[in-house]
């Protein structure tokens, strides 16, 4: 093979891609060995790879390529969601762009746009995913519309109801009136968002007195139906039992009276509208109210809403206030700051509507949910924290609303029969529920043309929560061989904002449909956010294009540069200057093998600092392996990228291949060659799973016969017990090279000029030969041990020993201490301002632990610093 001069990443990628998909790397069947199985959290079919989906497919595809090195069988479940409301929007807006409205098309004849469009969209997320390196299963690719998943979805639901765990209710419920569904309550983003407090007079009836209402929503007093006071409250005392006329539509209600009215806010007298918020509804039901619904499904005012009918309601809500004013009936208007429901998905402003819903009951499933996470631990959530969130949501859970009025989706398997919507049935197919509706209905005689299946669809979440379940047929066939090895999975990453959407709910149906967890383990991601700390989003135009990033940076320089500070549960602050740090890492490891391939080999003996430094690196390997283990068991991937980075960049580049390298025009020794090798090897075994490409490339090209055909099915490297005396005594050695290196830099010394090295040390400090690899690094002829003073000599302190390097010349001592006094200046102003970031609560309470922790040994390097060049001062100064 020729080796490239420049590591290309684009010739690379596709080659190695193709390669590991012809040899089936990533497919998995159940077999003898332990399982290490992955689902992915399904992105939209709507979907494009934006950052948030790189850094959680990044992170997956990091575990589950070291599973697959440990020897685990690796499944990496990959699909997509068919988001009903984004999906169908999309269909609508296209549909639209060609002058077709969807009530223009039967049912059938908009599945079809919608299955068109699917085929030409759907798969693109997961071709991108691809580029990034994603080792996913993709012969197990899974869709939440694909036959056997839609039947494991209308199965749940039917067995749900005949459990009683599903019923059908008029409720109030949000409404999104631009997708003109129905929402969960976990799908309404509450936004704090200032308005108008209006203060509107109302008549009562015979008198001439009004009686003062604030509210939020003057269009909506066209369908008020009471005016509610509070019973101690003395100010209304005298208008019990009188009647008040709303103004402009001029309809006599009641005044009522109910403790729920708080006397402080506003003027203490409610509006009651039940047909437009919950707890007038409530009000509504108990006081035996009218309800007058003003709304169309689009938030515009019906045939309630007289001369405004078919105006959208926040124009009405401007119109209505100067008609209100014009005719007297406004008295004054304030500021006011009001929390106001949002559609998650289309941020259309929510309207609570009444409505005739399938609800599920969550109660009951919530407890082994709860007990399994916060009791039991069956499943730990990582980070921590999580725990309190969890147990908030689940503790006060309420009945999930899972149907949608759109057509994209599961159809709801209820069927009615008679002349309304009272009687009906549940069946997983139009032949069980016509026997059925016969059966209940005791009319033999009804055919398929007398019962109506319900037109809404479930919410997608409803097909979702089954995921790790339905991907292996657990569902309709919960004994099958793949759901008994697979199942339950080990890990799930993904986001905190879908901690109750999904995770919960999937816990909840595992319980409930196998009676055990459907993972171990739930690492959540943060959000990804640019450098001042703002969410990537399109309009902002802060989000990078995901794919251009792979193109300029390479998929490993991408990968590494998003996990480079993404600590779990924390919101990654994007910055690209760490995508080019990845790449610039991938370019050091590959002049790295360049330079090892170059050499030239022979059957020489190894040189002494060649064995002191080889045996030295498997120390350290072993030592760094201990903490990358570690930094996995407790899910903090980016710390286990930052080991594996230092122990290759740090200790094999700079030191280790610098310590074995041979002099210049010399061959190396065979042996020497080999050990060398195979500590690569055992590198690249490490960085795989971060960096599955350059790592494969290399591997490549090592053309050892000795070991796995392909990187991605090699086997991880076996701990070694280090060798701490050798480590220790290493870390003192780089220090004197270091302290050398500055000596022959102040003084201009060449490195082809041997120096001579005294020292107060007794040469403990260099046990296992170390010295000698100070002798080739430092270029030093001799090292002299025991000495209390050398005249004529530059010094440095390393530990407890002071170190002399005798230079030609009388020193100046005058520019020395110049020299070391700029220094001084230059650390100290250094140090101030590392301390007033520090002395910056904002700073420390909001700033990661990682980053305030990276201050503080700042503060502690310069503070050690400063004393050495004080000690140095002082020493210069006394000669």
């Amino acid at each position: 093979m020729n080796i490239l001069s420049k590591y290309d990443a684009a010739k690379v990628e596709d080659k190695w891609y193709k390669y590991w998909l012809e040899n089936g790397y990533f497919h998995s069947e159940p077999d003898e060995r332990e399982p290490y199985t992955i689902v992915i959290p399904p992105p939209n079919v709507t979907g494009v790879l934006h950052m948030g989906h790189m850094l959680n497919n990044t992170i997956q595809d990091v575990l589950i390529r070291r599973a697959r090195l440990k020897g685990y069988n690796a499944c990496w479940v990959p699909g997509t969601d068919h988001a009903s409301i984004a999906t169908e929007a999309k269909v609508v807006a296209r549909l639209k762009e060609k002058g077709i409205k969807k009530s223009d098309l039967s049912r059938e004849e908009f599945l079809e746009k919608a299955w068109e469009w699917t085929g030409e969209h759907g798969g693109i997320i997961l071709e991108q995913l691809k580029k990034l390196g994603a080792s996913c299963d993709w012969d197990r690719t899974k869709f939440t519309m694909d036959d056997d998943m839609s039947a494991s979805v209308i199965k749940v639901f039917v067995d749900l109801y005949n459990k009683g765990l599903i019923y059908r209710g008029y409720r109030m419920v949000n409404w999104d009136p631009e997708a003109r569904t129905t929402l969960s309550d976990e799908e309404v983003i509450h936004e704090e968002r200032q308005g108008l407090l209006y203060y509107l007079a109302y008549d009562i009836e015979g008198e001439d007195e009004k009686v003062i209402i604030a509210t939020t929503r003057p269009e909506t007093i066209l369908g008020d139906t009471a005016v509610c006071i509070n019973p101690h409250d003395e100010r209304y005392a005298h208008l019990k039992g009188k009647k008040a006329i709303v103004p402009i539509c001029n309809r006599v209600i009641p005044i009522i009276e109910d403790e729920y009215v708080d006397m402080e806010f506003g003027t203490g007298c409610l509006k009651v509208t039940p047909a437009h918020d919950v707890n007038d509804k409530n009000l509504g039901d108990k006081h035996g109210l009218e309800v007058v619904d003003i709304f169309n499904e689009d938030a515009s005012l019906n045939q309630h809403g007289l001369h405004y009918e078919g105006k959208d309601r926040f124009v009405v809500r401007k119109e209505i206030a100067r008609e209100l004013e014009e005719k007297g009936h406004l008295v004054k208007t304030e500021t006011h700051i009001n929390k106001v429901g949002t559609s998650e998905r289309t941020k259309a402003v929510i309207e609570p509507r009444l409505s005739d819903q399938w609800f599920l009951r969550m109660e009951e499933l919530a407890k082994p949910a709860l007990k399994a996470v916060l009791e039991d631990e069956e499943i730990k959530l990582f980070p921590k924290k999580f725990e309190n969130t969890y147990r908030h949501w689940m503790e006060n859970i309420r009945d999930w609303n899972i149907s949608r009025q759109l057509w994209w989706g599961q159809q709801v398997p209820a069927y009615y029969y008679g002349d309304g919507k009272e009687e009906f049935v549940v069946a997983e197919n139009e032949e069980e529920a016509l026997q059925l509706a016969r059966e209940k209905s005791g009319k033999a005689s009804l055919s398929s043309s007398d019962i109506t299946r319900d037109p809404d669809v479930l919410d997608t979440w409803f097909s979702s929560w089954l995921w790790p379940m339905s991907v292996f047929g657990g569902i309709l066939e919960p004994e099958n061989k793949e759901i008994k090895y697979y199942y339950p999975t080990n890990d799930l990453v993904t986001g905190p904002d879908i901690l109750f959407f999904w995770v919960a709910r999937m816990i909840m149906a595992g319980y409930e449909y196998r009676n055990e967890k459907p993972f171990t383990n739930v690492y959540l991601t943060g959000l990804v956010r640019d450098s001042q700390r703002r969410k990537m989003s399109k309009s902002l135009g802060n989000s990078p294009d995901a794919l251009k990033l792979i193109s300029d940076y390479g998929a490993d320089g991408v990968r590494v540069g998003l996990l480079l500070s993404s600590a779990a549960g924390n919101d990654l602050l994007f910055d690209e200057a760490l995508c080019q740090q990845g790449k610039g890492f991938a370019n050091k490891i590959w002049n790295a093998f360049r330079l090892v391939k170059g050499w030239e080999i022979s059957d020489i003996p190894p040189a002494k600092v060649s064995e002191v430094a080889v045996r030295w690196y498997r120390s350290k390997l072993g030592q760094t392996l201990a903490e990358i283990e570690d930094h996995f068991a407790k899910y903090r991937i980016s710390d286990a990228l930052m080991a594996t980075y230092k122990l290759i960049w740090d200790d094999f580049c700079s030191w280790f291949l610098e310590m074995v390298k041979p002099t210049y025009g010399m061959p190396i020794s065979k042996k020497t060659y080999g050990e060398i090798i195979a500590l690569f090897e055992e590198n690249l075994k490490i960085l795989h799973p971060f960096m599955p490409f350059l790592s494969e490339e290399i591997w490549q090209h090592m053309e050892n016969r000795n070991r796995d055909e392909a990187l991605v099915v090699a086997t991880w490297p076996e701990p070694v017990k280090p060798d701490g005396s050798l480590l220790e005594g290493f870390s003192l050695m780089t220090e004197v090279v270091s302290g050398i290196r500055t000596v022959r830099k102040d003084k201009n010394i060449p490195f082809k000029d041997e120096l001579e090295l005294y020292t107060t040390g007794d040469g403990s400090d260099f046990a296992g030969d170390l010295d000698e690899v100070v002798k080739k690094l430092g270029n030093i002829s001799g090292i002299h041990y025991d000495v209390e003073k050398v005249e004529g000599s530059v010094s440095f302190r390393v530990g407890a020993s002071e170190y002399f390097i005798p230079v030609t010349g009388s020193v100046d001592v005058e520019s020395e201490i110049r020299k070391l006094q700029e220094e001084l200046s230059y650390i100290e102003g250094f140090l101030k301002s590392v301390r007033g970031k520090l002395s910056n609560e904002r700073f420390v309470n909001n700033a990661p632990e990682k980053v305030v922790a990276v201050e503080k040994q700042k503060e502690a390097d310069a503070l050690a610093k400063i004393a050495t060049i004080k000690e140095s001062l002082s020493n210069l100064k006394n000669k």
